[in-house]
């Protein structure tokens, strides 16, 4: 196929690491049981030699910002201050089940909290909008993965705020789904609006980092391998997560006062075949808007809530008060009007 290479379950093509990939399909085999067949494609994917590159029309990626390409990786920054980029991928991706591998490495001069920001992945409806989210926009409309290197709130704020066993460690990774209305909090590394997480430690590390991004009937997964044993970690698993096709892949990084090297290696999109039973795919409904079932909108708390139902209660109330009042009138009047034919008609 020219448009994709046809794989085996599990083993994902990876050239710089092969048995990496047989350990995700024993990582992964509660699935494989749903999974059929996967196939690269390779109009959605970025790897070496990277020829063309941003620099041609007939590159699949366009380039934003400082970004730098080499041969052996993409530089989305350098270990500079106020230093922002991106690569986007040309084409929408109509898929209905995915995987999105991302070989990566992030290092600089910098010693233990004095290094940042971080990078991003996206799959999203917006592409080549700079931002102040990792170099792109905060209020953007599908799903953002964060490798938040540096962080931001304060950390009196923090303790006040949340209990020690909530605290962060950073790195970290984290998700976040949007409609558009939902704003990256960037003060707040993202806490008010993100679906979960897990701690990376990234950063000038002598082998190979990756991570994996899986969107299968509704669920997404996500895992690291970053500890140079080539074994998969759980990092997030969210059930009912909506994703509309159509969107772009992409990754952006941004540095301010301090600073790294952000580098991109190679990112593979695989198109999964899952089988579905009849009443799945009934189920399983195009979707044009983002969202994540039973997901509670940031600022809304319980009080907002029981006053939301309370003000629902009045609404019915007063509505069938008002139906029954209007039936009662009604009947009167139909009886005056009976009385009158009657004495007509005598």
């Amino acid at each position: 196929m020219a448009a994709a290479d046809k794989r085996s379950v599990g083993l994902r093509g990876r050239p710089e690491r092969w048995w990496a990939g047989l350990l995700l399909a024993v990582r992964l085999c509660a699935v494989a049981a749903d999974q059929t067949e996967e196939y690269l494609k390779r109009e959605h994917s970025l790897s070496k030699p990277y020829q063309g590159v941003g620099s041609s029309s007939s590159s699949l990626w366009d380039l934003m910002g400082n970004v730098l390409v080499t041969p052996q990786y993409v530089r989305l920054t350098p270990d500079l201050q106020s230093k922002q980029g991106a690569v986007w991928n040309r084409m929408p991706c109509y898929l209905r089940d995915w995987e999105l591998q991302v070989y990566f490495k992030v290092h600089g001069q910098g010693k233990k909290n004095l290094n940042g920001d971080g990078f991003a992945i996206w799959f999203t409806k917006d592409r080549m909008q700079e931002g102040s989210v990792f170099g792109s926009k905060a209020q953007f409309i599908g799903l953002g993965v964060f490798v938040d290197t540096y962080p931001n709130e304060e950390k009196q704020h923090e303790k006040k705020r949340y209990s020690a066993g909530n605290q962060r460690i950073f790195p970290y990774v984290s998700a976040m789904v949007s409609n558009g209305s939902l704003l990256y909090d960037h003060t707040r590394d993202g806490r008010p609006t993100e679906l979960g997480g897990c701690t990376a430690m990234v950063r000038n590390l002598n082998h190979d980092t990756f991570l994996v991004i899986r969107y299968v009937k509704r669920r997404l997964t996500i895992m690291i391998d970053i500890d140079g044993k080539q074994e998969w970690r759980d990092c997030l698993d969210v059930p009912g997560v909506r994703l509309p096709r159509g969107y772009y892949f992409g990754a952006s990084a941004a540095t301010g006062d301090l600073s790294d090297n952000h580098d991109i290696i190679s990112l593979k999109v695989y198109q999964l075949s899952v089988e579905r039973t009849p009443a799945e795919e009934k189920m399983d409904k195009e979707v044009f808007i983002p969202s994540v079932d039973n997901m509670k909108l940031p600022g809304v708390d319980d009080s907002d809530e029981s006053m939301s139902g309370f003000t629902i209660f009045l609404i019915v109330f007063f509505t069938l008060l008002g139906v029954v009042f209007a039936g009662v009138i009604l009947l009167i009047v139909y009886n005056k009007w009976q009385e009158r034919s009657r004495k007509h008609f005598y």
